[in-house]
């Protein structure tokens, strides 16, 4: 791979993605694709992680897939493929890498088993919020940062295209009252959050969406994550358990992201990489403001149910917060470019939890108490 045109690349669709939000509209680019004949037709697949059900997720996808077309005039086409159909829902990055399939909808920290540093890409445990990694992404450096390790490592450039926002802690098919409850539980959770369950004693399994009820209805995982009322009623969880937690402390803010096989971006003319850098952004905004809207009218229902919904216990909380932080460490000691991350995210992260902490957290509390 060509270091410097890779750089390029990078600085370009990072630049695009900045861009996007106050100066380069969607008429712009597509007037500039409609204008140079000399454009080619191009026409690729997407590989994502995503059952069609979950219609949200899956649709940051077609959100991305779509705007691209929009942006190049029909010149540049996605077909968007569900889990499955191209790769496995947790085999979206091997493909991309290996060139199979050109791109990629997908969770990165599906893939701490290739580096712990992919992690960053998508949440660490009691890390950043929704807004704090779009900041941290566009603004901290954190994107930068993140597309050189993608590049070198994987062959592989990303962007974030989606959010759920923090998400809910789970279903149970019995009660948590303590860190004690914990022992033995098999468990459906990815990432270093599975990790940090796995060192308060839980079984961890990592399941693809599509996956999760059978094996929570059948007695094969005690309990299971995915993301929050909206997705979860329509996977039906709550007639496999009745046990609801939050939050989701290992996810405050998960971050999906496009990837792209490196070589398939750099044969693209910029128009069509600024086109992808803009389509993520869009599907970023998309899909949370989709999900916030959703979970509203989804949590009535499932609370209109036999749903218990509850905090999890202080004790249990505590005990995953410092596992989680002793893990960083643990693993910083051993993995350079983890280390180098986490240096700056922990930065980033202590200075703007500081602010949100200020007036934000105060205007949340007073409204949460009228």
């Amino acid at each position: 791979m060509d270091r410097r045109k890779f750089l390029g690349a990078a600085a370009l669709a990072t630049a695009a993605v900045g861009a996007s939000a106050c100066a380069v509209t969607p008429e712009d680019l597509t007037a500039a694709t409609a204008a140079d004949p000399s454009l080619p037709e191009v026409s690729w697949q997407m590989a994502t992680s995503w059952p069609p059900l979950l219609d949200t997720i899956f649709g940051g996808a077609t959100t991305f897939a779509e705007t691209v077309s929009a942006l190049t005039g029909g010149k540049f086409t996605i077909d968007v493929r569900a889990a499955g159909e191209l790769a496995p829902g947790l085999e979206v990055l091997n493909v991309v890498e290996q060139g199979a399939v050109q791109c990629g909808h997908t969770a990165s920290y599906y893939y701490v088993g290739k580096s712990p540093v992919t992690a960053f890409g998508t949440a660490l445990p009691f890390g950043l919020t929704n807004r704090q990694n779009n900041a941290w992404f566009h603004q901290g450096g954190g994107l930068e940062m993140m597309q050189a390790f993608y590049g070198e490592r994987f062959g592989v450039i990303q962007f974030p295209a989606g959010n759920t926002g923090a998400q809910m802690g789970g279903w149970f098919n019995k009660e948590i009252q303590s860190i004690a409850d914990m022992e033995g539980l098999k468990m459906r959770i990815p990432g270093l959050g599975g990790q940090v369950m796995d060192r308060l004693g839980v079984t961890v399994q990592v399941l693809p969406g599509g996956e999760i009820f059978q094996a929570l209805q059948t007695g094969a995982i005690d309990a299971a994550e995915w993301v929050g009322p909206y997705d979860d009623l329509r996977l039906n969880f709550q007639q496999a358990a009745k046990f609801y937690y939050y939050p989701g402390w290992w996810e405050p803010g998960p971050t999906l992201e496009v990837q792209v096989n490196l070589d398939e971006w750099n044969g693209l003319p910029e128009e069509y990489q600024a086109a992808i850098a803009t389509a993520a952004n869009v599907a970023n905004t998309n899909m949370m403001a989709t999900y916030d809207a959703k979970n509203i009218p989804a949590l009535a229902e499932l609370m209109s149910s036999d749903v218990v919904l509850s905090p999890f216990p202080d004790d249990v909380m505590q005990a995953a917060e410092g596992e989680s932080f002793a893990m960083y460490d643990e693993i910083a000691a051993s993995d350079p470019d983890f280390s180098s991350i986490l240096s700056a995210w922990s930065e980033f992260r202590s200075g703007i939890q500081g602010w949100h902490g200020l007036a934000e957290a105060a205007m949340t509390s007073y409204q949460s108490i009228l």
